[in-house]
């Protein structure tokens, strides 16, 4: 159990990994903000959840969150790209300004719960485990299979790609560079927010939830290979099992930085990343 658990998260933690690389892949930028986007969707979630319910708020609120992120793309982060620094800066601000806007509103800075939509439990191994995980898990799989066809089987899956391979010879072939940005930055932010609504039952949801994920989601895309969507699904699912497997063994702050370190071997290992060709 503690191995699924490990995959469920994982495969959470491989939804912000998907929007992460893609962002950067496409413009570039280390957007900082990932882990607040994450949670964004997960308090924005709560809040509609307690007058519309659950599936309202998984549908509405991402959406409202890639939403502001496209927009905050075009006004303050296109006038920046190709500037790496400024960015990054950008990016940071926007999280600090998140995190605080949720901290002053209603919500507050405390936590808050959100009850799973999908009640009772399925035996796996002989032990009761929460329908919802399972769920979760299954739903997780299909986005990423569905992000996928996006890239692979529509005209704008192909301007991205085309995009993040040479944006001047797109630009060349007509390709709208401008509005592949923003909705590469749009999508990124819908996939951080409905990972962050949809995990938000399996745990507290508060200002800060999204930074340790965010610091685990981008040494996915990393040691995976910056740009190589694949890997940074593959790498997550199996940092989370590892972490989950180690959990039987030591403390979870100790699997965690066990995890951690795995990761940082790997990076040494292949400073290109594990799933990328040396140059």
């Amino acid at each position: 159990l503690l191995a699924f658990n490990g995959l469920v998260w994982g495969l959470v933690v491989a939804l912000m990994s998907l929007g992460l690389n893609l962002i950067y892949g496409v413009l570039g930028v280390v957007n900082v903000a990932h882990g607040a986007l994450y949670m964004l969707g997960a308090v924005l979630g709560w809040a509609l959840a307690q007058q519309w319910g659950f599936w309202p708020a998984a549908f509405i609120a991402p959406l409202a969150v890639a939403a502001l992120a496209a927009a905050a793309e075009r006004l303050t982060l296109r006038p920046l790209l190709g500037r790496p620094a400024m960015t990054i800066l950008a990016t940071f601000g926007w999280m600090l300004i998140a995190q605080q806007a949720v901290v002053l509103s209603p919500f507050g800075p405390g936590q808050q719960r959100l009850v799973a939509p999908v009640s009772g439990a399925l035996w796996l191994g002989g032990t009761p485990y929460p329908a919802y995980r399972v769920w979760l898990a299954v739903a997780a799989l299909a986005l990423i299979a569905l992000v996928w066809a996006f890239l692979h089987q529509t005209r704008w899956g192909a301007w991205v790609r085309a995009v993040r391979q040479n944006p001047e010879l797109a630009l060349g072939l007509g390709v709208p560079v401008p509005r592949v940005y923003t909705l590469t930055f749009a999508l990124g932010a819908w996939l951080a927010a409905l990972a962050g609504v949809l995990s938000a039952p399996l745990g507290a949801v508060h200002a800060l939830m999204g930074a340790d994920l965010f610091i685990l989601a981008f040494l996915v895309v990393i040691v995976g290979g910056a740009g190589h969507l694949a890997g940074a699904v593959v790498v997550a699912v199996a940092a989370r099992v590892l972490e989950g497997v180690l959990s039987a063994w030591v403390q979870p702050t100790e699997a965690q930085l066990l995890t951690l370190l795995a990761l940082g071997a790997l990076l040494l290992w292949r400073s290109e990343g594990v799933f990328r060709r040396a140059a």
